[in-house]
């Protein structure tokens, strides 16, 4: 065994628990799902051009993200009730950030990123930005709104730098 055989390892095993980490950080509940279900651990809708297009058809259909029981709504029934709205649904109840804190932590993370987003956390972004676009329409306190605001902002700033350094 070479002098330098130990070093590699422990450099190699390193970076790896460094990217595990780093990736991990941004959306950790999608690596522990409530449900329980194997095939819902870190779980993506967009699998197809079908899926995009159909995220584009429900959130043009006034899909909602609140808080609560039943987190997600989509008025039209035809819509909500394909099978393939069920990985959403996951995304949306178990997923997604929705405190304010935890929003801000997301986009603290996604301002010092200097390389793409994989799709799954780009979707989740998006449906972060989602959700909290519709939070700033429903709080009432004038703070409590800024601070909404300024995290659609962030939210938007981060898509936006992503879409620059994936081209």
């Amino acid at each position: 065994m070479q002098w330098w055989a130990p070093l590699i390892v422990v450099y190699l095993s390193t970076c790896l628990e460094a990217i595990q980490h780093h990736r991990k950080a941004l959306y950790p509940n999608a690596y522990r799902i409530k449900r329980g279900t194997y095939s819902l651990i870190n779980p993506t809708f967009q699998r197809s051009m079908e899926d995009v297009n159909l995220l584009f058809e429900i959130l043009l259909a006034g899909m909602q993200i609140q808080d609560g029981d039943h987190t997600m709504f989509i008025p039209d029934e035809e819509l909500a009730s394909m099978s393939s709205v069920k990985k959403l649904e996951v995304i949306c109840e178990d997923v997604l950030p929705r405190k304010l804190t935890e929003i801000r932590r997301l986009t603290a993370e996604l301002a010092q990123r200097g390389r793409p987003l994989s799709q799954e956390d780009f979707e989740r972004t998006v449906l972060t930005l989602v959700y909290s676009a519709q939070t700033v329409a429903r709080v009432g306190d004038q703070r409590q709104r800024e601070a909404w605001t300024d995290s659609v902002t962030e939210l938007f700033k981060a898509i936006q730098k992503d879409l620059r350094l994936s081209i």
